[in-house]
């Protein structure tokens, strides 16, 4: 059987730049198509949590995001306010950045979350992702797929030339986005509501330093009228560059006819928002989009996976778009390689959809959640949805009254505000997504009782967790985290320096499956539990084990060291790849 490469990926956005850029990395065959001549030409995904700057880490690309992205102490505090020059209504300390929240974040990851635009994302995936062995081809638009039980037959149209072909591969990968061409042939179930309400992103340069600088946010929410067609009842001025590039969400009416929003109507919005009637601005681009409350419950047709908005669609509320949607990619791409390769089989990809599609809902529910919790503001304010300027300043004069009504109204808007915390701060939405499927063997062991899971990150070892962080010292006496002695596509095999038996079980075991299995002793001078953080996680005695896949997920746990190890070791690997 001919084929012209191993894997095709369909899309160059997040979820496509990184398949591509992991599949390279991994030494798998692949191309990356996009009908598009270049990456993403505005701004849209931005906020990059910890997670992905850990799968970032992983591919050896965090210092090139670092150098492009926004650091924390500049995205801090979402501020509520009626204009960038008018009254403030609330803040809220965003991102991990609140004194509270940093030292949880800090503790949580050796990598911290920055604003990376899209704008300046893509291209390091996709750069990076050709310079590891990717072939792209740009101006290249999808159009169809065949598959059968040996492969996929994938036809194109070249966009410069006009003519159309066709790539065989063994597997194909659609990133193509919400209105996924490829998600619709395979014929995955969506579930959900589309087209619930209309937004409109205006991006502009302008220097608004004075507004701003000293009270550095990535997202200024400002309550004007009109803003309740949009269905927040807000309007967002989003800073891109700090701090003269920005993005600017409006809403429309979705039940009416798409607005038509040339350069005056941009300005005339941008410097209503602004507060500033004179501001020198300069339009960039308009485009409109819709929120959809969209998910696929079936991430895999046969030899075709989809990855990416392609399977979730969602407002950009808790900026969990581009971040699941890279995580979606981490988690398909090793599991493809080693199938490829012979160390798997077929099975372990029946685990991606298992693993993503119940992610995809979360992160779906959670980010429409997010954006309905904007009302209890407004509530608290005593204004409705579509209440002018005077009523407006009314209702925050109300609120600031020094009278027992006033002090009612801000007990109410301070609890309303902190509501919005599960937005701006959902630490265990960001960071603790749990995995059951094949490619896990739970241990029965039962997990602690936690705080709320979705604003705080609950460190675990358990089978189908992440690894959690600990910082150890390295043999030149400089710290490493848990997290870079695994991953790099390799499965690892963690334990202590009484788990000698578990060592030789691994060299035995790997050979015997012809898997690279890496082998890391936790306390020896390559890996000093100096601090003592990774005896509290562990979850496991000295001797015991845990097995680590290549996204750095506990497979297999064992507490306490197994009267037979290789024996043990090797039941677990034969049952987590499909090697029966």
């Amino acid at each position: 059987m001919s084929y012209d490469t191993d894997v095709i990926v369909v899309g160059s956005g997040p979820a496509g730049g990184s398949a591509a850029l992991l599949l390279a990395t991994y030494g798998v065959p692949t191309v990356l198509a996009t009908k598009y001549g270049w990456t993403a030409n505005t701004p849209r995904a931005h906020i990059t949590n910890q997670r992905t700057m850990e799968v970032l880490r992983d591919l050896g690309v965090e210092d090139k995001a670092l150098a492009a992205g926004t650091p924390p102490e500049l995205m801090g505090d979402t501020v509520l306010c009626t204009s960038l020059t008018g009254p403030e209504i609330g803040r809220i300390a965003s991102w991990g950045t609140g004194d509270r929240s940093a030292s949880e974040y800090a503790a949580a990851s050796p990598c911290h979350m920055i604003d990376l635009p899209q704008t300046y994302l893509e291209p390091i995936l996709v750069s990076e992702a050709a310079a590891r062995g990717a072939k792209l081809r740009l101006d290249t638009e999808f159009l169809s797929f065949a598959q059968d039980d040996a492969g996929v037959t994938a036809r194109f149209r070249d966009r410069v030339r006009g003519d159309e072909f066709t790539l065989r591969a063994k597997y194909l990968v659609g990133a193509d986005g919400a209105r996924s061409r490829v998600a619709e042939q395979a014929g995955l179930p969506i579930a959900g509501q589309t087209g619930k309400a209309g937004s409109m992103n205006i991006t502009f340069t302008a220097d608004l330093a004075r507004y701003v600088a000293h009270r550095p946010s990535v997202l200024y929410w400002v309550m004007r009228p009109g803003a309740h067609l949009g269905g927040i009842g807000m309007g967002l001025v989003r800073m891109v560059r700090p701090w003269n590039e920005w993005l600017l969400t409006w809403g429309y009416d979705i039940a009416q006819p798409p607005p038509s929003v040339d350069a005056a109507e941009a300005t005339r919005l941008v410097r209503d928002l602004v507060g500033d009637p004179a501001l020198d601005v300069e339009i960039t681009s308009t485009s409109l989009w819709t929120v959809n409350h969209n998910y696929a419950t079936e991430y895999r047709s046969g030899r075709v996976f989809c990855a990416g908005d392609a399977v979730h669609r969602h407002p950009p509320s808790n900026g969990l778009g581009s971040n699941t949607s890279i995580q979606d990619s981490y988690n398909l791409a090793w599991k493809l390689a080693m199938v490829l390769r012979g160390e798997a089989g077929e099975g372990l990809l029946d685990s991606y959809s298992a693993e993503r599609a119940p992610v995809g809902k979360q992160i779906v529910d959670r980010a429409n959640l997010s954006r309905d919790q904007f009302g209890p503001i407004f509530a608290a304010l005593g204004i409705d949805g579509d209440t002018d300027a005077d009523g407006i300043t009314a209702g925050l004069e109300t609120c600031l009254a020094p009278t027992a009504e006033g002090a009612r109204k801000r007990r109410e808007l301070e609890q309303a505000i902190a509501l919005k915390h599960y937005e701006f701060n959902a630490h265990g939405v960001e960071l603790d997504q749990r995995y059951v499927s094949g490619a896990v063997l739970p241990d029965g062991v039962p997990a602690p009782p936690e705080r709320d899971p979705e604003l705080f990150h609950r460190p675990s070892t358990e089978p189908g967790a992440k690894l959690p962080h600990a910082w150890l010292v390295g043999p030149h006496g400089r710290r490493v985290s848990t997290l870079d002695l695994v991953g790099g596509g390799r499965w690892t095999l963690l334990t202590g320096l009484t788990g000698t038996p578990w060592r030789d079980a691994a060299a035995k075991v790997g050979a015997e499956l012809g898997l690279d299995l890496r082998t890391v002793c936790i306390g020896d001078p390559a890996a000093r539990d100096a601090y003592g953080d990774w005896s509290r996680l562990s979850g496991i005695a000295e001797d015991g084990c845990l097995l680590i896949r290549p996204d750095a997920y506990v497979a297999f746990r064992q507490v306490t060291l197994s009267p037979t190890p290789a024996a043990t070791l090797l039941t677990a690997l034969r049952s987590l790849l499909d090697r029966a």
